[in-house]
């Protein structure tokens, strides 16, 4: 398998499908990843031509730098299996990933890998090089997150869709992504940590969904905020001014990046024979040692994918 499960993801911009004129405003624009949704974002009746000018534009627009998603239909409704053939017969030689939603069991990501894969036989393009991005919409899918994250090997995001959550378990609630009224607490707090244990545990990135309010950048730098904290990879943009607030929130400040390098550079120092093959040294007041290498391994991974450049290197200590 030859899927890329580390792209950044910062931020996931969701653009639909049957709108040529914001399919061509989306490559301009600085977000890691478009998906080109046939879901939620196009009506019933435009399905069929969107799958159309989907392809249309994956093949001739410049998606330079970006993930190149499509949001198929789920396996409960007729749409499902045609808007896979169409658009992977058409344009998988430009497509990076199908995302799947509302995935309630393992069985429905296998049953996405064998079509794709006879497909990608079938077409003659590389096997297994498609990705699955996962969407979990209701309790049962949550329920099955585990064994969702483990149904195939391309499998690469697990997302939390919470609109179709909240509905799903009626939580008392009309705005995506804020918390209900008279809980105390974080609402979805268990939700994304069964969600982001279920992905770490696999290698997968963890990714939110949407908050609707496009106007509150605010509101969305919070409710951003709330999962870049707990160690989410990203979260879902529907407009262009969410981009910019997404992939800042996203990635690490200049200073944790440059102190991350820094950790790295001086424990490869220490441990090595020049620097005293050491378990544990003193980086400044800090004392830094395997579990340090570890954390800032996140950090710079972060950074290093955000494009970050270092203001700042380690000094081999004077003896």
């Amino acid at each position: 398998m030859t899927v890329n499960r580390l792209r950044p993801r910062r931020s996931c911009l969701a653009v639909p499908g049957s709108n040529p004129r914001f399919l061509e405003k989306a490559q301009g624009l600085p977000a890691d990843q478009v998906f080109l949704d046939l879901e939620d974002a196009c009506a019933p009746l435009a399905k069929p031509e969107a799958r159309h000018t989907i392809v249309k534009f994956l093949n001739e627009g410049d998606w330079t730098g970006k993930t190149r998603v499509v949001r198929v239909n789920d396996w409960t409704t007729e749409w499902t299996y045609r808007d896979v053939v169409t658009v992977v017969e058409g344009a998988g030689q430009n497509l990076d990933c199908i995302m799947l939603p509302k995935v309630q069991s393992a069985q429905q990501v296998v049953a996405l890998d064998l079509l794709l894969t006879q497909i990608e036989k079938t077409m003659g393009f590389e096997v297994g090089k498609i990705g699955i991005e996962a969407q979990i919409e209701n309790a049962q899918g949550l329920n099955n997150v585990n064994e969702i994250a483990t149904a195939s090997q391309r499998v690469e995001t697990i997302i939390f869709g919470p609109a179709d959550f909240m509905a799903s378990i009626n939580m008392k609630s009309l705005v995506v992504g804020e918390q209900p009224p008279g809980y105390p607490a974080d609402a979805y707090h268990y939700i994304l940590m069964k969600i982001l244990m279920a992905a770490r545990a696999n290698n997968l990135q963890a990714i939110d969904g949407p908050y609707l309010q496009i106007r509150n950048i605010d509101g969305y730098r919070e409710v951003a905020q709330r999962a870049a904290a707990l160690g989410f990879d990203g979260k879902w943009v529907l407009h262009p001014g969410q981009v910019e607030a997404s992939n800042e929130i996203f990635s690490p400040s200049q200073e944790d990046y440059d102190h991350a390098e820094l950790i790295l550079d001086a424990y490869d120092y220490y441990t090595s024979e020049a620097g005293g093959k050491k378990g544990s040294a003193m980086l400044g007041d800090e004392m830094i040692d395997e579990a340090s290498r570890k954390m800032a391994l996140v950090i710079s991974g972060k950074g290093r994918a955000a494009g970050m450049q270092r203001t700042s290197k380690f000094e081999i200590p004077e003896a």
